[in-house]
């Protein structure tokens, strides 16, 4: 078949185009060749016994450091290796969660940097290949790590003290709803009242019905909502479980917080209360040595354990535990909910006002037996004729509001 030559400028053009094509093909070729090569190059230095020559240029030194860094992390979170017993994050977590009722036991990835944070790869290098504690003995036997992947984690782990743990997204399921549900209402009742271009008006009274209904039932729940805490559980210093010492152990509320018999507060228990028990304990089956060492830590250097108070009332309100344990005879467990179950400790009620006068409407009180409430004459009167069974708190003037607000 005949083709007709093209003319002089399309040829020119033609030409041009075949030529940066090819130049741009054998750049990439040889690119990608070098690239081969200086990973291979990269690959050697790393698994070198000297990354840091003596004679390396400040720049070397900042690319291998940060070639640590980046093997390291990979290390750590278990990507070098194909065994996941290799794996740092599997136990120990990169992720801040506060929101948790069960006790990770393992220290998370931060604590364990900043306890090494000043010591140096030989002493991390000690306690990962042989660690002390049964515990840490059984999950880290099939640890291999060589001297410079050692170095290469505790690089990593340096620069996580600065970085720190990551926080998780939050969840925006309630204000998103609550964000549609508004210009749902907003759209339909312009259109009602204003725009009225949708020809059926019942759809937009019923939009308009549903979606009100829903804003308003939000705003009263979250209104009512302001000034409680109820399922408030803040990270504590230490990794204290109640469930092993007041559940498993069986240890009495009142050994640790022993205020509460005599005082308005339970008390937040002192260093030596610890001591009595970890004097001798000082490897939990769970939680092995870490958590421990931080209770004795603290007692040997002299130094208080900041515990972060959960149940907090507002400044108003007057409450005092030895009222409530001794002449009331209320458990822990009646506001405080299931302590003995809980790793975690979080505020099982809401300690609303509300809850506390339910509880006065219905709690009966001591009334024979008890010398103080002999000045009550009329229910006293009505106690020894029969007419009465028993009193309620709320009989004998507990849902005044001067007994707690004054």
């Amino acid at each position: 078949m005949y083709v007709a030559p093209l003319p002089h400028l399309q040829k020119k053009i033609f030409i041009l185009f075949l030529l940066i094509f090819l130049h741009t093909s054998l750049i990439q070729v040889f690119c990608q060749q070098d690239s081969v090569k200086q990973d291979q190059a990269d690959s050697a230095k790393i698994k070198g016994a000297n990354l840091f020559p003596a004679d390396s240029s400040g720049t070397s030194r900042e690319l291998l450091a940060k070639d640590d860094l980046i093997i390291g992390e990979r290390l750590f979170h278990g990507l070098v290796y194909s065994d996941k017993s290799l794996k740092c994050s599997a136990c120990h977590s990169v992720y801040a969660d506060s929101f948790s009722d069960t006790i990770n036991w393992n220290p998370n990835a931060l604590e364990i940097s900043l306890k090494y944070r000043d010591r140096t790869a030989y002493d991390l290098g000690k306690v990962l290949l042989n660690p002390l504690g049964k515990k840490m003995a059984q999950v880290h036997h099939a640890f291999k790590f060589t001297p410079d992947e050692i170095r290469q984690l505790k690089a990593f782990m340096d620069e996580f003290t600065g970085t720190g743990l990551k926080q998780k997204k939050p969840v925006i399921t309630n204000l998103l709803l609550f964000i549609v549900a508004s210009v749902l209402f907003l759209a339909s009742f312009t259109d009602l009242l204003v725009t009225k271009k949708l020809k059926k008006q019942w759809i937009n009274m019923a939009v308009a019905s549903v979606t009100i209904v829903y804003i308003t039932w939000v705003l009263v729940l979250n209104a009512i909502a302001i000034g409680r805490s109820k399922g408030y559980s803040p990270d504590q210093p230490i990794k204290f479980s109640h469930a092993v010492h007041a559940g498993q152990n069986q240890t009495d509320c009142l050994y640790c917080h022993n205020y509460a018999t005599y005082s308005k507060v339970s008390g937040i228990p002192s260093g030596n209360v610890c001591m009595n028990c970890h004097l001798l304990v000082r490897n939990g089956t769970r939680s092995g040595m870490f958590e421990i060492a931080k209770v004795t830590d603290a007692y040997d250097n002299h130094r208080a354990i900041e515990w972060i108070q959960v149940h907090n009332l507002p400044d108003h309100v007057y409450f005092n535990h030895s009222q409530h344990v001794n002449a009331g005879g209320l458990k822990c467990q009646e506001c405080h909910g299931p302590v003995q179950e809980m790793d975690r400790i979080v505020q099982y009620s809401d300690l609303s006002m509300g809850f506390c006068v339910n509880c006065h409407r219905s709690r009966k009180v001591n009334f024979n037996e008890n010398a103080f409430y002999t000045q009550y004459k009329s229910l006293s009167e009505k106690m020894r004729t029969g007419q009465l069974d028993s009193v309620t708190v709320d009989q004998q003037g507990g849902s005044e509001c001067m007994r707690c607000h004054y």
